[in-house]
């Protein structure tokens, strides 16, 4: 119980103290000119109340991850607490308020576009078919899943099938409509479920007589009986949108282009990770106080495979929430996995206009960019779920690492405290290449531990100097492109 509460107190004093820390890095200007009223088009671009944007971005990062991802990643022992706190703190929400102030401050811009701005054309075109490809991984992983939990709570007429074709139906409306009418008009009560969730699985493990197995006297070693789950890298891999997630970035310019005010960006985007957060502590410590430690949720996973921590989800809600409470909870984490799913999609049209300069006030013109997106997300379901979500994950820290790259060169242009994304930027990158080398094939190459990390080690420091070579050349007063912020 002290490793949770400890933990959710220093991630919540992280939003106060390194959150402001960040913001007067960034020198947020309550007088800029903000897009939402600079480029209003009352379909993409429109001012919302900030209660809600906090919502919509909250609800948009929040998805299976810090849920799924937290309870699968507890298994890596008590590192896995540690990780959701530092990584939210000085990674995740560092990654998604910088990434927003700059879309904010580049009229809304979208993340391919703005990585280009600072990492040039190369790299932009690069980021178009990956970002986009992360947002269809995205859409398709979370229909699946949602549409199985809600199989299992009706009647048998209204299968996974039935539902799967209902969610993207959804998906479908809230990518095309306006902003302010599907998402704006149905997060807030998606946003009760969730938070009602959250807080009704807290309330438990805090006043309940329940114990918490933190296991730190073992060691900070993987749970896993298998030698193929080392802490580092796996880790930040398998618990990314609990601690640091790239598809957050591609969240950020949707909400830029509603904020009011500047001020407002540190509680929308910094304040959104960090209750992402304390949502991902919650679940991973309900998965190990549930089972009752981590011998017996390795047993819950192998008994009861990739349906696992869908199960597990199921059982904590209704054993400690009872029937009312439970369904509540259990509608909760069904939600948040649909409500990214539909934002992804709308993030992925946005995308798509960007790149082609192609207006999206008429309504055909949002179908047509968005009909390939619908058939690219509808192809990639027929897939394993599991080999999906591998995929997701590795695509999902690579974009956070490009991301924190190009925030490093924005900073350090403009004269700024750079090392706030350089530093987690370089972890990332040490974490992503080590990742891709050492996973079995085929969604890595199946390389060494030591040869991986040798490599990844390498990279990271490559890339690293790249950085302060060009940051020294600023210094020295060497000539730079022209950029438009």
């Amino acid at each position: 119980m002290s490793l949770f509460l400890i933990s959710l107190a220093v991630l919540i004093g992280g939003y106060f103290i390194y959150g402001a820390l960040v913001e007067r890095v960034l020198g947020t200007d309550p007088k800029r000119e903000m897009p939402a009223y600079t480029r209003r088009d009352d379909i993409d671009y429109m001012p919302l109340p900030t209660w809600r944007v906090f919502l919509i971005q909250f609800l948009n990062i929040a998805g299976l991850g810090p849920i799924f991802g937290a309870i699968m990643g507890v298994m890596y022992g008590p590192a896995a607490f540690l990780w959701i706190v530092l990584g939210t703190i000085f990674a995740g929400a560092v990654h998604d308020f910088v990434s927003g102030v700059i879309s904010v401050r580049a009229g809304g811009a979208s993340l391919p576009e703005i990585v280009g701005y600072e990492l040039g054309n190369g790299i932009k075109q690069v980021m178009r078919v990956f970002a986009v490809l992360l947002l269809v991984l995205v859409a398709a992983v979370f229909v699946i899943q949602p549409a199985n939990l809600l199989a299992g709570l009706t009647p048998e007429t209204m299968d996974a099938t039935f539902w799967i074709a209902a969610i993207f139906i959804y998906y479908m409306l809230a990518t095309l409509l306006p902003i302010d009418k599907v998402i704006g008009g149905l997060y807030p009560v998606f946003g009760f479920a969730l938070l009602f969730m959250a807080a009704g699985i807290m309330g438990v493990l805090i006043l309940g007589d329940v114990t918490i197995p933190h296991g730190i006297t073992d060691g900070f070693h993987s749970r896993f009986t298998s030698g193929e789950h080392p802490v580092f890298p796996m880790m930040m891999v398998s618990i990314a949108c609990g601690a640091i997630s790239g598809f957050h970035a591609t969240q950020s310019p949707m909400m830029a282009r509603c904020l009011k005010n500047e001020k407002l960006a540190r509680p929308v985007f910094y304040g959104a990770m960090v209750t992402e957060g304390v949502v991902a502590l919650i679940w991973a410590a309900a998965a190990i106080a549930f089972t009752g430690g981590y011998d017996q949720l390795n047993e819950y996973i192998a008994a009861n495979g990739s349906g696992a921590a869908g199960k597990l989800v199921n059982d904590i809600s209704m054993g400690w929430l009872g029937k009312v409470g439970g369904l509540l909870a259990v509608l909760g984490v069904i939600v948040a996995p649909i409500t990214t799913g539909d934002t992804a999609l709308r993030s992925a049209r946005l995308m798509g206009a960007d790149m082609l300069s192609f207006d999206q006030k008429k309504i055909w013109k949002r179908l047509a960019l968005s009909l390939p997106i619908f058939a690219a997300t509808f192809a990639l379901m027929q897939m394993d779920f599991l080999v999906l979500w591998r995929y997701f994950a590795w695509c999902n820290q690579t974009l956070a690492t490009f991301t924190l790259w190009a925030c490093s060169v924005y900073l350090a242009r403009h004269a700024k405290w750079w090392w706030i994304t350089a530093l987690p930027a370089s972890f990332m990158t040490f974490v992503v290449s080590t990742y891709i080398l050492y996973a079995p094939s085929p969604e890595g190459f199946g390389l060494s531990r030591a040869v991986s990390l040798g490599c990844g080690a390498l990279i990271a420091a490559a890339l690293s100097t790249l950085f302060l070579t060009y940051v020294r050349r600023l210094h020295d007063g060497a000539p730079t492109r022209e950029y438009l912020y």
